[in-house]
C-alpha cells in the first residue's frame, strides 16, 4: 500500500501588536491534516497580572489535545525534544524569547547564535513548524538603549528565521499577506516508493 510522503514545512508569521499573529498560527495548525500530533511551545512568562491574563486567554484558545511546553529561554532544545513526539510545533513567540534572553543578560550575539541553532532545526525539516514573531522594523524608535538593542536583535532573529522558512506571512489588521512562499508542492498523483 502506498502512502503520500510527509513533507514537513515551516511558516513564519510576523506582524505588529494585536495584528492577529497568534490567531493565524492557530488557524494554520488546526487546518493541518487530521491525526497530526501538535505541540505548542510557549515562551511567555507570567511576570505580571496583564501577562498572566494574556497567557490564560491563549491557553483557552488552544485545543486540549495539544502537548504544551513552556520554555522562556532554551527554545532550540525544547523544539528538538518536541520534534521526537509531535508532527507540528507552534512556537509562540520569538519576540518574548528575545526579550527574556536580553533581560537575563544574554548578549545580542548569543541570541543570534541561539537563533542559528533554531534555524538549523527548521531547515532540517524533521517536524513542521509555525513560528510567531513581531515585526518591529516599522514601529516607533525605542527611547532606551535596551529598547534599541531589543529591536535590532529581534530584527536579526526574524531575518534568520525568514531565510529558512518556506512561507512568511505578514499580518496586517488581522489580514494575512503572503510575503514568501517557497514550500514544495506535492503533485496530486505523487506516490511514496513501495516498501521492499
Amino acid at each position: 500500500m502506498s502512502r503520500q510522503p510527509v513533507l514537513h514545512q515551516s511558516d513564519l508569521i510576523l506582524g505588529g501588536v494585536r495584528s492577529g499573529k497568534s490567531r493565524q498560527a492557530l488557524l494554520l495548525a488546526t487546518a493541518s491534516p487530521s491525526g497530526r500530533r501538535t505541540g505548542f511551545l510557549a515562551t511567555a512568562r507570567a511576570d505580571d497580572r496583564d501577562m498572566a491574563r494574556r497567557i490564560a486567554r491563549h491557553q483557552a484558545d488552544r485545543p486540549a489535545g495539544w502537548c504544551t511546553v513552556e520554555e522562556p529561554y532554551e527554545i532550540g532544545e525544547a523544539c528538538r525534544r518536541l520534534a521526537d513526539r509531535v508532527d507540528l510545533i507552534v512556537l509562540d513567540c520569538l519576540t518574548l524569547w528575545v526579550s527574556n534572553l536580553l533581560l537575563r543578560g544574554d548578549l545580542p550575539d548569543d541570541v543570534l547564535a541561539a537563533t542559528d541553532a533554531l534555524a538549523k532545526l527548521v531547515s532540517e525539516r524533521r517536524v513542521s513548524m509555525i513560528i510567531v514573531s513581531n515585526e518591529v522594523g516599522s514601529g516607533v524608535h525605542p527611547p532606551t538603549e535596551i529598547g534599541v538593542r531589543f529591536q535590532d536583535t529581534l530584527g536579526g532573529v526574524n531575518q534568520r528565521v525568514a531565510a529558512v522558512a518556506e512561507r512568511v506571512t505578514l499580518m496586517v489588521a488581522g489580514v494575512p499577506m503572503l510575503v514568501k512562499d517557497s514550500a514544495p508542492r506535492i503533485p496530486a498523483d505523487a506516490r511514496a516508493p513501495e516498501a521492499p
